[in-house]
């Protein structure tokens, strides 16, 4: 028992599995990209062909004033951020018809779910989750392996290793992810990131309905969440028309902003891309409003998307610098064919505009996209993750 108890995580899964550990280098796969700007064409999918919103506008909508009216009321109270660190933390040998052995990395990754709540212009942590999963190949669970194999080898994982020892400062080992072993263009360090990005996106959505469970969330409540609200639903779900309807339900006063985007996607004033309609954005003014839907992958949700330029452009680096996306799932039928209330739109964009950063972090290129709350929600998360160090010595 002392054995196991104190076994790392790669001794176990070389057991369990059959595999060999080839016991590689370790190293991260985050990387450190900080352009606000997502580079390269829009999917075929994507149709930016409809207004998004009630009004008929062509041109920038000035937000200046109307920030000024609400600068002493509160519209935004929650926001949620989710990140992850991951890993390659072995490579890990599998054997393969005609005695063949096939190598696959082992990834693994840390995942952090946090909500602060705004109260008397106070900042407080809502909830806070934590655990630390493994990407491995197929592979690692044919071969006869019975159902349920790696449910029950994440279970002996969260007993027999040194997890527990940090399980007290809130880390939990859940689940191991699988990814395909087959050959394709993808990277197989991409695919278990991908996974782990999965799993991430799920926690978020998980938080997003516990939130609403507890009706936490209201019409002079809305939560901000970090980042795009592009969550792929389950095809079970789409099946499901009650769930279904559910999911779209736990988005109604939920925005998505994010400070990265693809500029070529904007489609406003017309049939191809205008990313310079965009780049000249005025300060404390919006886009039109755009109905956004991508069917190959989120079915027939529909988005309401728009632009605000947040800082001054002649204070910024780029012209796309202190310009943050807005996205809004459109819940209600109403909504979806007459697009979003247009009042709603411009009194939600200029909260956004009063949440920008106060202050320049010299540290964080990103400073000038970024929402202040957001940013330190951000940072509550960031500041629970294990160091480097220390979790890679799990493995």
């Amino acid at each position: 028992m002392n054995t196991i108890k104190h076994s790392r995580i790669m001794e176990i899964l070389e057991r369990e599995t059959g595999g060999h550990s080839y016991k590689s280098n370790k190293y991260s796969l985050d990387d450190s990209e900080r352009s606000p700007v997502e580079y390269g064409e829009a999917g075929k999918s994507m149709q930016w062909n409809r207004r998004g919103e009630t009004r008929d506008i062509r041109t920038y909508v000035s937000l200046a004033e109307l920030r000024c009216q609400v600068g002493g009321e509160q519209l935004l109270t929650y926001f949620l951020d989710g990140s992850r660190h991951v890993y390659k933390v072995d490579d890990m040998g599998f054997e393969k018809s005609g005695n063949r052995t096939a190598i696959y990395p082992i990834i693994a990754g840390q995942i952090g779910i946090g909500c602060c709540r705004r109260e008397n212009k106070r900042m407080y942590c809502e909830k806070l989750e934590r655990e630390i999963v493994v990407a491995m190949p197929d592979i690692a669970q044919s071969s006869g392996k019975k159902q349920g194999f790696l449910t029950a080898t994440a279970q002996k994982l969260n007993a027999g290793t040194e997890i527990a020892r940090i399980s007290s400062s809130g880390w939990k080992f859940s689940t191991i992810l699988s990814y395909k072993s087959s050959k394709e263009e993808k990277e197989y360090n991409d695919k278990g990131t991908a996974q782990i990005q999965t799993r991430m996106m799920e926690n978020e959505q998980k938080m997003v309905s516990a939130l609403v469970s507890e009706k936490k969330l209201n019409d002079t409540n809305f939560l901000v969440k970090d980042g795009s609200l592009e969550y792929r639903p389950s095809k079970a779900m789409r099946k499901n028309e009650r769930e279904y309807q559910k999911f779209k339900n736990n988005y109604d006063y939920v925005i998505g902003v994010s400070k990265k985007f693809n500029p070529e996607v904007c489609l406003v004033l017309g049939d191809k891309p205008n990313p310079g309609f965009i780049a000249n954005l005025p300060l404390y003014h919006r886009t039109p409003v755009a109905y956004f839907t991508d069917p190959d992958f989120l079915g027939d949700i529909g988005f309401a998307v728009w632009y605000i330029r947040i800082r001054d452009q002649a204070r910024t680096r780029t012209p796309f610098d202190g310009i943050v996306k807005v996205e809004k799932i459109l819940v209600t039928s109403d909504e979806v064919a007459n697009g979003m209330d247009s009042d709603l739109v411009d009194l939600i964009s200029a909260h956004v505009i009063n949440e920008r950063n106060p202050v320049c972090y010299g540290s964080d290129m990103r400073w000038a996209n970024h929402l202040y709350p957001v940013y330190l929600t951000e940072r509550y998360v960031k500041s629970h993750y294990l160091s480097t160090e220390s979790f890679l010595h799990l493995f």
